[in-house]
């Protein structure tokens, strides 16, 4: 089993954290070949090279980001692997959107009782938003913005650094560049504030953003926001936090396998809460049970 750990993921805490989870694994009676990730790419490279060199039980100790880079290298590789994840970050929405416990020691405990007992792994499908993959969502618009500036932000406060985030990014006002969308049978031309597709039901760790979604039923749920003024996201916020905003007037859902989204100038995207560089095309679409999971 290679276990892989991003020291950094939840600000620092799966680093702390790491002594005690190789303990308990190592109890469990596991064999373990441990990476540490040093820098932003570096565990989705070795996740690839262990992959391609024959590695078929691929363990991830990290938040989304984490996940996401173990994704992308484990569907990069020429061979295949299954992936078990052990949250240790700050929004962890994979892991709820996979059912699995938020609390690290438990979740690590009921992983290595899913290996020892050699249970087979569930199928999770997966995105792919051009030469990306994505695990639990992509963002394109006004999220990716708060995406980048929840990443400056280095107070310990979980969750928060998200709504956080959101109220410095509105300082500088909010953008609503043009977007032409088409959707198998649905079409969209005109200005909007934010495009999510989502896999899960969850981003941020706080925002209940697609509560329909189900990363095992080969769909993807896009929610696009019309523009709207600060005050009005202020009063949108604890409907995202509730799933209360699919009925708000400026909020549309689709339910889609594929979407292609042109913009009318370069604008910022995230794929599971990693920022993209600024990009005017996007072609994203569903990969029906693409990842083993644990």
């Amino acid at each position: 089993m290679h276990v892989f750990v991003n020291p950094t993921a939840g600000r620092g805490r799966a680093g702390r954290r790491q002594a005690h989870i190789f303990r308990i694994l190592a109890g469990c009676g596991l064999e373990m070949e441990i990476h540490t990730s040093r820098f932003a790419g570096d565990l989705e490279a070795q996740v690839l090279q262990s992959v391609n060199a024959g590695a078929a039980c691929i363990v991830v100790a990290g938040g989304d980001g984490s996940v996401h880079e173990a994704v992308n290298g484990i569907l990069r590789a020429d061979n295949s692997a299954a992936l078990g994840v052990i949250p240790t970050g700050t929004g962890n929405d994979f892991a709820k959107a996979c059912d699995i416990p938020l609390n690290w020691e438990h979740a690590t405990r009921l992983l290595a009782d899913r290996i020892n007992a050699s249970e087979v792994p569930r199928k999770i499908d997966v995105g792919r938003c051009n030469d990306r993959y994505f695990a639990n969502g992509a963002g394109i618009g006004f999220d990716a913005k708060v995406t980048r500036v929840a990443q400056s932000i280095r107070l310990p406060i979980g969750d928060l650094v998200y709504l956080l985030a959101i109220f410095k990014t509105m300082i500088g006002g909010i953008v609503s560049p043009r977007m032409r969308i088409t959707a198998d049978d649905y079409a969209w031309n005109g200005p909007l504030t934010l495009a999510v597709i989502s896999n899960g039901p969850w981003v941020g760790g706080m925002f209940h953003i697609a509560p329909m979604a189900d990363n095992s039923d080969n769909i993807l749920e896009l929610l696009i926001v019309q523009p709207v003024t600060r005050r009005r996201v202020l009063t949108l916020l604890p409907k995202l936090m509730s799933a209360g905003h699919m009925q708000e007037p400026e909020i549309f859902h689709h339910s889609v396998t594929s979407l292609s989204i042109e913009a009318n100038e370069p604008i910022p995207s995230q794929l599971d809460g990693e920022v993209q560089p600024l990009q005017t095309n996007f072609e994203i679409t569903v990969l029906p049970g693409a990842l083993d999971l644990l």
